[in-house]
């Protein structure tokens, strides 16, 4: 645990979510503070060795990155910038696997929820055949369970439906809770891609890549895939857990 005692001035934020949870909007919306730099999923490469998984441009990914996960998190928080004290790290928690995991007891830690069956009709166009695994909802619901374990008072859970409803209310509500004064600059920023996106930005992040903030939220018009059911039912076991602690869009 000493290795991840030293941390100078710096604030460490991870972001764990799932895949199409609006993440890397919310990333980009932190990108935007006067206080804070950001990190696009430090622990895919890591996650891609161990697990196997195929995903798209894998090879590509692990290629580009450093894949030993323990190594990553030791650097990222060792790392030091006065100008932006705060550190942004958007992570999946499925990527949380054969990993040293006592740096979550010196990070803050937010997870990033979505409807299942808002999620998962997303999720197949690029990965065909998800599993619960894929989704990263239970691995959420181990983390939030394990984060209270270990003394972390709720930790603050944002649901995406709730953050597209309302993004300045549930903004002002998530900096309060971290300690950060809500800037109103995180509501919007330049369309296009950003220096920190990963080397898989082609493959996920089209839509954000339009956006210049967040998107209004629709509900899902199209008849949910049958052929997903089962996974949405095991999916909801987890979310509805989860969403019971989730921060509203009003007061």
């Amino acid at each position: 645990m000493m290795e991840y005692a030293a941390m100078g001035n710096q604030r460490t934020i991870c972001l764990w979510s799932g895949p199409r949870n609006v993440s890397t909007a919310l990333m980009y919306s932190f990108r935007q503070r006067s206080d804070t730099r950001v990190v696009d999923e430090p622990l895919y490469g890591h996650f891609l060795r161990v697990s196997g998984a195929e995903h798209p441009a894998a090879l590509e990914v692990m290629n580009h990155m450093d894949c030993d996960g323990d190594r990553v998190m030791r650097r990222l928080l060792i790392a030091e910038n006065e100008e932006r004290p705060v550190q942004f790290i958007k992570q999946m928690a499925h990527h949380l696997v054969d990993i040293d995991e006592r740096f979550l007891r010196v990070t803050t830690n937010v997870l990033l929820i979505r409807d299942p069956a808002e999620m998962l009709p997303s999720l197949v166009n690029q990965i065909p055949g998800p599993t619960i695994r894929d989704t990263g909802l239970k691995r959420q619901w181990e983390l939030f369970e394990d984060l209270l374990l270990h003394g972390e008072h709720h930790p603050p859970v944002l649901d995406a439906r709730e953050l597209l409803l309302d993004p300045p209310g549930v903004l002002r509500k998530l900096c309060a809770i971290l300690g950060l004064a809500f800037e109103p600059a995180m509501l919007s920023w330049p369309p296009g891609s950003k220096p920190e996106d990963g080397v898989w930005a082609p493959h996920w992040y089209h839509n954000v890549h339009l956006s210049s903030g967040f998107s209004e939220y629709r509900s899902k018009d199209q008849p949910f895939p049958s052929r997903l059911e089962a996974l949405r039912e095991e999916c909801d076991h987890y979310y509805q857990r989860l969403h019971a602690h989730s921060l509203k869009a009003t007061t």
